[in-house]
Parts: structure tokens; C-alpha cells; sequence
């Protein structure tokens, strides 16, 4: 699956690449116009690739085709989880990483980042990924395929930092269900850098804050 995708430089020659997945029912648009806001002007130069999830029916949404990482059977997000279409968004986050490659970007220079279903794409595929990434960002998410991480993770990214923000009032993904995936990944080892914002299934100035000081120290460690 070749997705399409939004792009934008901060400047030429980029050094480093961020490939952000968007939520349930946006587009590669939706996170675009956080970069002026995000990017420090000291940081090298970027590459955000905000690829466009394929159209597909949306059960918990009553069948409405929209734009969906995987299909979402119930709210609570766990039962019957759609391991087709999950693996074949893994699959297609290696395919954007392979071509950050051919762009002269290797993988210990790419972050993987996502909101809502797009964060439990990165977090399934950027764990999974068999090169060392800079880092995954999970926003307002959890993990999916929970039972299936373990023994499918690969020892590369066994290191990887993440930084995680919730909003302590999300009624789309549920606190609790993000702690499970936390507690999940640290029981396991992994550095998660966890954050809880007063808000709801969003994103707010001071979570934009801290991930901005994050991506600094992968830019600068």
C-alpha cells in the first residue's frame, strides 16, 4: 500500500525526518499547520511527511467510509480489532520509512509520530521496526495488537524514547486505556515520557510545549 502524502521542509537538505500519521477520519492535513509552532529555529533541517490513510468503512461509525488507519469495531477499542488492517498500516509506515532512506535519511534519523489511531500505528510499527528510530510519539492513544507486542517487538527499538501525551478527560480513547499501554511498554523496559494535559481528545498549547523540548533533545543528545 503506497500512501499519498502531505509534505513540508524547513529547509533544504533535511537531516532528519518526522513521519506524522493523523487520527480517525482526518487527512495528512490535520497536523500540517503545527509545524510553524513546533520547530525551533536552532533545530537542523526537517522533513514532516503526513501521509493520507485510505478510505474504508468505519463499523463503530455505522459503515461511514472515511479515512481510517484499520477498522474500529467497538468503543472500547480492544474487542475484535481489525489485525488486517493494522498489520497493513505497519506494513505501509515501512514502506514511507524505506523511502526516507532513499531520500538519504536512515532510520536512527526519522521520528515516527501519530494522534489517536495514527499513534497506535506508530507505536506498533516503530517498535516493531527493524532499524533503531530517533523516537515515537504517541498522542492520545494506546496500543493495539497489545497481546501480539511482546513477542513480536524487535530488539532495534527496544531503546527508542517515546514521548506520550494524554488528556485526563478524553472520552475517545480513555485515560485508563492509555496507562494500560504505558504500563504495558515500561513493564517491558522502554522510556516512555509520560504527559497528562487537562483536555479532551485534542491537543493543547502545553503538550506542543513539552514535545517541542522532547524533540529537541533528539535533535541535540
Amino acid at each position: 500500500m503506497t500512501l499519498l502524502t502531505v509534505e513540508h521542509e524547513t529547509a533544504t537538505h533535511p537531516l532528519y525526518s518526522v513521519i506524522w500519521l493523523h487520527g480517525l477520519g482526518a487527512d495528512g492535513n490535520d497536523f500540517a499547520p503545527i509545524v510553524p509552532e513546533l520547530v525551533a529555529p536552532h533545530w537542523p533541517a526537517l522533513r514532516f511527511v503526513f501521509p493520507h490513510a485510505p478510505v474504508r468503512p468505519v463499523t463503530v461509525n455505522g459503515g461511514m467510509p472515511m479515512r481510517a488507519w484499520y477498522d474500529i469495531a467497538g468503543i472500547d477499542l480492544i474487542s475484535r480489532q481489525d489485525e488486517t488492517g493494522i498489520r497493513a498500516s505497519i506494513a505501509a509506515v515501512e514502506t514511507l520509512i524505506a523511502h526516507e532512506h532513499e531520500r538519504g535519511v536512515p532510520s536512527e534519523r526519522i521520528l515516527l509520530a501519530g494522534f489517536s489511531q495514527g499513534g497506535a500505528i506508530a507505536l506498533a510499527a516503530g517498535l516493531r521496526h527493524a532499524q533503531p528510530l530517533a523516537g515515537v510519539i504517541a498522542l492520545s492513544t494506546y496500543m493495539p495488537l497489545h497481546e501480539a507486542f511482546a513477542p513480536e517487538r524487535h530488539v532495534a527499538n527496544a531503546k527508542t524514547p517515546i514521548f506520550w501525551g494524554h488528556g485526563t478527560g478524553d472520552p475517545i480513547v480513555p485515560l485508563t486505556r492509555g496507562v494500560a499501554s504505558r504500563d504495558l511498554l515500561q513493564s517491558l523496559g522502554y522510556d516512555v515520557a509520560w504527559h497528562t494535559y487537562p483536555m479532551p481528545h485534542s491537543v493543547c498549547a502545553e503538550e506542543i510545549a513539552d514535545l517541542r523540548a522532547w524533540m529537541g533533545d533528539r535533535f541535540t543528545g
